[in-house]
């Protein structure tokens, strides 16, 4: 039976059969005991399926990760020990040194740096792009070694939206897969698979989590991208509301059949981890003998395997507490930011708002075609005056918290360039799009009154 996602959120990636616990257990082990040594074997062979290890696989872990993949409508996903390491992972499965991609230039300034200092140094080249840039210029950006395009639904901090149909047909175009990070709007607000995406990530330290109790990430695959004739290939009517598939390997199936591998220019293979043989592991070809899976099985089988960044099953569990409550929430958080950003609008010390809910906002007719039934409670705002008086101002705010986080239950304010941007330089700074007097305001599920009063009597003060 096909279920909502406010139905998927609570029920998801976990079913308690007859005498089992109806939460979702933690399974606090790191390893798991087989019978025979030839069925540990086969497991390291990737020929059977199950449990030995967790730093591969889980079983909390992938329960809440099935959740997620159901959400998002895909055909497996992994969860990793961060949102930055969702999207490294991402990235790095499919480019090795000598690669190059592109991203918009408007993305969270540690996947910023992540992007175009810490992977360059790794031989990966990054082209930073302006969304607002006509085709024919971010095509010319496009290079005979490019192997995806990075985005963000909603960017954090500025609030843009990401125009993901356009991208897409521009990535596929290329031979190259779309990635999108869709932690603000998450999969309730915005299904990017819907609109031509091909990978999707996600910080759920934010809003699936929505209580600051835990840090984490995940990546879902829409098994769409053929990634031997480099195509994307549509959903069409597929239904992915009970995806069976989880992050634990699966056994090889010997039997599947692929086109020949698309080559490049230079005659080689466009993605050859995944369409050339694994010395790591016998000489397997992931694309031969896992077809869709291909992409989520090297991402468990190498790259969790030789780098490691999982989540602690206790993590896992609380995120899971909270995606049980995540449509709920995101419509206050939406509600909310909504009359906080329209209140912002008419406010006389505020020079500017950025919030695609309001009708003046130029990223207005995105959002309705997107995020129709809202977009995120993070609201981009400017005040009149210096960059000292913007600090001042949140000094003076009450219960709003000054904070890193953003995304939580409880209303909460930072300044970039001050804080998760101050590593940038003011070059960068504006690559970034990140304005000196940017003020990022993270509305939570308090009342919507009380919010609008703390802003005030902080504003009085200035």
């Amino acid at each position: 039976m096909k279920k909502n996602l406010e139905t998927l959120c609570i029920h998801g990636g976990y079913e308690a059969k007859k005498g089992e616990p109806q939460q979702l257990p933690i399974i606090q082990s790191t390893t798991f005991r087989y019978e025979t040594s030839d069925q540990m074997a086969r497991l390291f062979d990737l020929k059977d399926e199950g449990y030995f290890y967790t730093r591969l696989a889980n079983p909390t872990n992938d329960a809440v990760a099935k959740k997620i993949c159901a959400l998002e409508g895909g055909v497996g996903a992994m969860l990793t020990s961060s949102g930055q390491a969702a999207n490294f992972y991402a990235v790095f499965n499919i480019c090795q040194a000598g690669d190059h991609f592109i991203t918009s230039n408007n993305i969270y300034g540690g996947t910023f740096n992540l992007f175009g200092v810490t992977m360059k140094k790794l031989g990966i080249e990054c082209t930073f792009v302006d969304p607002e840039w006509d085709d024919e210029k971010i095509e010319a950006c496009f290079q005979p070694n490019t192997k995806c395009f990075f985005g963000e639904t909603i960017s954090n901090p500025g609030c843009s939206v990401f125009d993901i149909e356009r991208f897409a047909k521009m990535a596929h175009k290329h031979g190259v897969p779309l990635i999108v990070d869709n932690t603000f709007a998450t999969p309730i607000n915005c299904r990017p698979f819907e609109w031509g995406c091909d990978i999707v990530t996600h910080s759920t330290t934010k809003y699936m989590d929505g209580h600051a109790t835990q840090v984490g990430g995940c990546i879902v695959d829409s098994g769409n991208f053929n990634w031997e004739t480099c195509t994307h290939e549509s959903a069409g009517d597929k239904d992915n509301s009970a995806v069976p598939f989880t992050s634990h390997l699966s056994p090889v199936n010997s039997q599947l059949s692929t086109p020949s591998p698309w080559e490049g220019r230079d005659g080689v293979a466009r993605f050859p981890g995944l369409t050339t043989p694994d010395e790591s592991y016998h000489g397997l070809t992931y694309t031969k003998a896992f077809g869709k899976m291909a992409y989520m099985t090297k991402l468990v089988a190498q790259l969790m395997r030789d780098l490691g960044s999982i989540p602690a099953p206790q993590n896992s569990f609380l995120l899971n507490l909270g995606l049980e409550t995540l449509a709920l929430r995101m419509k206050q958080h939406c509600s909310n930011a909504q009359k906080v950003a329209e209140w912002l609008e008419k406010c006389p010390k505020v020079g500017w708002v950025n919030y695609c809910g309001l009708p003046s906002n130029k990223y207005y007719g995105l959002a309705q075609k997107y995020l129709p039934n809202g977009s995120c409670g993070v609201i981009a705002f400017g005040l009149k005056g210096t960059r000292e008086e913007a600090i001042k101002f949140m000094d003076e705010l009450s219960f709003i918290s000054i904070v890193t986080h953003v995304a939580d239950v409880r209303t909460c304010v930072l300044h970039p360039a001050s804080h998760t941007h101050r590593q940038l330089s003011e070059e960068q700074l504006r690559e970034a799009g990140i304005a000196p007097d940017l003020v990022r305001l993270s509305v939570g599920i308090e009342n919507a009154d009380d919010i609008i009063a703390d802003l005030q009597q902080a504003m009085d003060k200035m």
